[in-house]
């Protein structure tokens, strides 16, 4: 079944709304981009938790270079917001993992965090080159990454913004980051399936899914407002699915 257009989601933070556009902006932008099939219950889904109503929206596509770019936007009653976007690429592709995570509550947006994240020991030249750059905003709330963080790039930003002007900084960086991935995705070239470098690829983006599994709250929800095995079957299948094999 191919995915229902974007629900809309009224009352969203402005960061949230403002992120999502810039992340749907730069998907135009690739080549071969054409929606994944992803299933009725999983594209719009609708919860409770705490007597409170949650909705998932979830948009699934992929392009050549990338073998899914994931978007989801997530919301609590009239309080927590949710925006998750991951861009896992075709291990074939010298190309990072794109991540972008947004928490918002009624006191203003908690977190903020995006990277792009390599499946070998560093990022490829291009990526590393495009990023050195980009002028980062003089943000005044860095966070600590957690634990499973050694995945990150050393280019990481894990902030909690402060106020509207770091707000609209935020959503510029990531759209910075985007630029230089969809540059790279649009002039990547496939290596083959059996050479060293596809397997490390590979293998990394194995051990970036193992370590995100890893954080136990994501879980939790979903269990809680569903059940252990809706929520295997949404981290598992959709979050963080495995790649197949080369």
């Amino acid at each position: 079944m191919q995915p229902q257009p974007p629900v809309p989601v009224p009352g969203l933070h402005p960061l949230v709304s403002a992120l999502a556009e810039t992340i749907r902006a730069a998907r135009q932008s690739l080549p071969g981009l054409e929606p994944l099939p992803l299933a009725e219950d999983l594209s719009s889904v609708h919860g409770e938790l705490d007597g409170e109503t949650l909705f998932i929206g979830n948009e699934l596509h992929r392009c050549q270079g990338l073998r899914k770019l994931h978007l989801e936007l997530a919301r609590l009653g009239n309080g927590l917001q949710i925006l998750h976007c991951v861009w896992f690429p075709d291990p074939h592709h010298n190309l990072p993992i794109f991540g972008a995570d947004v928490v918002a509550g009624p006191a203003g947006i908690s977190a903020a965090i995006v990277d792009l994240s390599p499946t070998t020991d560093c990022l490829p030249d291009p990526i590393s080159k495009g990023l050195a750059g980009i002028d980062w905003p003089p943000f005044r709330q860095v966070r600590e990454l957690p634990g499973w963080g050694t995945i990150f790039s050393d280019k990481v930003c894990f902030i909690r913004p402060d106020g509207a002007d770091e707000e609209t900084g935020f959503n510029r960086l990531v759209r910075d980051y985007l630029e230089v991935l969809c540059t790279c995705v649009n002039t990547s070239a496939p290596e083959p399936a059996d050479a060293v470098s596809t397997i490390s690829r590979y293998e990394g983006q194995l051990n970036y899914c193992l370590q995100q599994k890893r954080n136990d709250k994501t879980r939790r929800v979903l269990e809680k407002a569903f059940n252990p095995e809706w929520a295997d079957r949404y981290i598992e299948r959709l979050l963080f699915d495995n790649p197949p094999p080369p």
